[in-house]
C-alpha cells in the first residue's frame, strides 16, 4: 500500500505533509496527557520495531501479488489510534529511509491512509462492538480500517491522475479485502492468545 516517490505532484504531497504534522502533533498532545505513557511508550518501541520487520515481509498469495501485513490495527486496539498513529509515523520514516518502502514526499500521504485511517476506523469499530461481541469487533475493526485505508488510497491516487476509478477499484479493492480478512482472523487469535498469557498488555490501554 506504500505510494512511492513520484506518484503525487509536490503540491499535493505538501498539503499531505500539512495534515500530517497536524494529526501528529494532536497524537502527540494526546500521548502526553495518557495516564498510562510511561507503560504504552515501551509498548510502542517494540511494536515500532516488529511493524518494520513484519510489513517489510513478502508473502506469497494465491493472487500472484506478494502480501504484506499491516500490524497497524492490532496495536491500535491494543494501545489505542494516537499510540498507533504514533507507531505509523515512525515505521513508515524508517521503511522509506532503509528499505526504500514508500518514499520521502509520499510520506504524509502514506501516513494518512497506513497510519491514521487504519488507526482510526480499526479502534472505533472495535469500541463500538467490543461488548457485544469482542472477537467480532476485533475481526471487523481490522477488516473495516484496512478497507477504508484502501479507499482512502484510491481517492489520493485518483487526485493524483495515475490510475482510473474502475482500474483502482478492479485492482486494489478485492487484494485489500483478501489481507484484510487474513489479517483479521490472525489478530482475534492473536488477542486471544494475549489475553490468555499476558491480559496485562491489554489493561494498558484502559
Amino acid at each position: 500500500m506504500h505510494i512511492p516517490d513520484g506518484i503525487i505532484t509536490i503540491d499535493q504531497a505538501l498539503i499531505y505533509w500539512i495534515l500530517t504534522i497536524l494529526i501528529m502533533a494532536i497524537c502527540f498532545y494526546k500521548f502526553q496527557k495518557d495516564n498510562q505513557k510511561d507503560k504504552k511508550i515501551v509498548s510502542m518501541a517494540i511494536f515500532s520495531v516488529f511493524t518494520v520487520i513484519i510489513t517489510s515481509l513478502s508473502i506469497p498469495s494465491p493472487l500472484g501479488v506478494p502480501i504484506h501485513f499491516f500490524l497497524i490495527p492490532l496495536i491500535a486496539i491494543i494501545l489505542g489510534p494516537h499510540s498507533s498513529s504514533i507507531v505509523a509515523f515512525i515505521s513508515l520514516i524508517i521503511q522509506a529511509l532503509a528499505l526504500n518502502m514508500g518514499g520521502l514526499t509520499s510520506l504524509g500521504a502514506n501516513f494518512i491512509v497506513i497510519g491514521f485511517l487504519i488507526s482510526i476506523t480499526t479502534y472505533f469499530f472495535y469500541t463500538l462492538f467490543k461488548d457485544l461481541n469482542e472477537k467480532f469487533a476485533i475481526f471487523g475493526g481490522t477488516v473495516i480500517g484496512i478497507i477504508f485505508a484502501t479507499l482512502g488510497q484510491i481517492i489520493i491516487l485518483l487526485i493524483s491522475g495515475t490510475m482510473s476509478l474502475n482500474a483502482l477499484l478492479a485492482t486494489l479493492l478485492p487484494f485489500y479485502l483478501f489481507i484484510s480478512i487474513i489479517e483479521g482472523a490472525a489478530n482475534v487469535v492473536i488477542i486471544s492468545a494475549i489475553k490468555t498469557m499476558k491480559p496485562e498488555i491489554m489493561e494498558i490501554n484502559e
